[in-house]
């Protein structure tokens, strides 16, 4: 094989995917941004189900309101009516 042939598209390629597959610095490099880019999608997937469950519970709450004019507050995790007056 001549220089010519390691230049076409195709070898060269062929020789760069070689070169990466058997270098150690290059596959733990590639190794590591797999992992941080599947823990970053990890948390925005979980940031994004965290913002649609509080959605969710707000729609909720204004669904199941029944109209009177009240002051609605959370205590300790129950809800509460204040008196209107």
């Amino acid at each position: 094989m001549g220089v010519e042939d390691y230049m076409e598209s195709p070898v060269a390629l062929a020789v760069a995917a070689t070169a990466v597959i058997l270098s150690p610095r290059v596959r733990g490099v590639l190794r590591k941004g797999a992992v941080y880019g599947v823990a970053g999608a990890m948390k925005a997937a979980d940031s994004v189900t965290s913002a649609a469950r509080e959605v969710a519970g707000e729609a909720r709450e204004t669904a199941e309101d029944d109209g009177q004019p009240a002051t609605v507050a959370r205590r300790g995790g129950q809800r509460t009516r204040a008196a209107s007056t």
